[in-house]
């Protein structure tokens, strides 16, 4: 009888450990279909995208947010044993860097090539690109209707002529929104133009660089600066504001595309890249095509105001109320290229 009951326990214990290993085996399969995201875009509607990746593939995004330098920056202490697969940044001059400094690998990809345009491409080889754009936003002029007209702001140019003196205001230049426009004007200028448009530019200010993008837009409304420097997604994010303080804002200042009759209004990306230690190449590939879908475009416009970066895909309500406009083709990662020496500009013409 004891031979039995001892049977019956060893039978038990391996039917339960098969039971075990079974039911463990969902979980490993789970844990293999991972994406380890480093993000720089800190926008609560993004989380609707990577929620409808999950549920469409099955692969579940762990996400560690930061700025763009922080980022490049754990990439760099963490070298070959990073996690991470794939970067979202949201600067050209940013994505150069990374490039640069070997962080990202080059992906090819038929799906990418066909819907992202070359501008918005970096790093390309026979091997695909280091990085792709998946949004696009225009560094704009907003001035005070009561003190200025459209003709007198309509280019970047005229932001630094002396009959503005005391009206600008802007925020730091060494941020990277403004670097990477500064980085186009090198390209438009020539490095003796640009440096004495720089010098411009800080006479003209109405005060010292301070605050974001909205700060500024404000300011102008308020009567403390008659113009300012903002991107499209700021303006109609106010637009679309369901505070009437900030829709009062927008009904004061008005709008120009800089430079239509020249070479275009600077646009700047928001981009992503396949890290180049990444333990799951296949999903962070598959997310980047998925970045580029219809569907995910269109919430780059609806849910944060931004332009597709895919041709088919229309701007929202808000952004095509501007009107449309001329952008620059002055490839973006040559931008990013130009910033270093933007950068010494800046410290020599005391814009902070």
């Amino acid at each position: 009888m004891s031979l039995v009951r001892s049977v019956a326990r060893s039978f038990c214990r391996l039917a339960t450990a098969t039971l075990a290993v079974a039911a463990l085996a969902p979980a490993v399969q789970a844990q293999e279909k991972v994406l380890n995201l480093y993000s720089a875009r800190h926008y609560q509607t993004d989380e609707a995208l990577y929620e409808n990746f999950t549920k469409a593939t099955g692969i579940r995004i762990n996400r560690v947010e930061a700025d763009d330098a922080g980022i490049l920056a754990r990439l760099k202490a963490e070298g070959s044993a990073s996690p991470a697969d794939l970067i979202l940044l949201v600067d050209a001059a940013r994505l150069w860097r990374g490039e640069q400094e070997g962080l990202f690998q080059p992906v090819k990809s038929a799906v990418l090539e066909q819907r992202i345009p070359a501008q918005f491409r970096g790093g390309v080889s026979a091997q695909g690109a280091q990085w792709f754009g998946i949004s696009t936003r225009g560094r704009v002029v907003v001035y005070d209707k009561a003190r200025l007209k459209a003709s007198d702001v309509d280019t970047y140019e005229k932001l630094a002529a002396p009959g503005l003196k005391d009206q600008l205001c802007v925020r730091s230049g060494s941020h990277p929104y403004n670097l990477s426009l500064f980085g186009s004007m090198l390209e438009h200028l020539g490095a003796a133009g640009t440096e004495a448009w720089l010098k411009g530019l800080v006479a003209n200010m109405a005060r010292q660089p301070k605050g974001g993008d909205t700060d500024q837009i404000r300011g102008v409304a308020s009567g403390e600066c008659g113009v300012a420097i903002t991107n499209t997604y700021y303006f109609a994010r106010m637009a679309r504001s369901s505070k009437p303080e900030d829709r009062a804002v927008v009904e004061k200042v008005g709008l120009v595309f800089p430079n239509q009759a020249s070479w275009g209004t600077h646009v700047n990306i928001a981009g992503a890249a396949v890290a180049k230690n990444a333990k799951n190449r296949e999903a962070a590939v598959q997310f980047l095509e998925y970045l580029a879908s219809d569907s995910a475009q269109r919430y780059f416009a609806d849910g944060n105001n931004e332009y597709p970066v895919v041709a088919s895909v229309p701007a929202n309500a808000a952004l095509t109320a501007l009107g449309r406009f001329k952008a620059e083709t002055v490839p973006i990662a040559k931008v990013g290229a130009n910033t270093a020496q933007v950068q010494q500009m800046l410290d020599r013409v005391g814009f902070k």
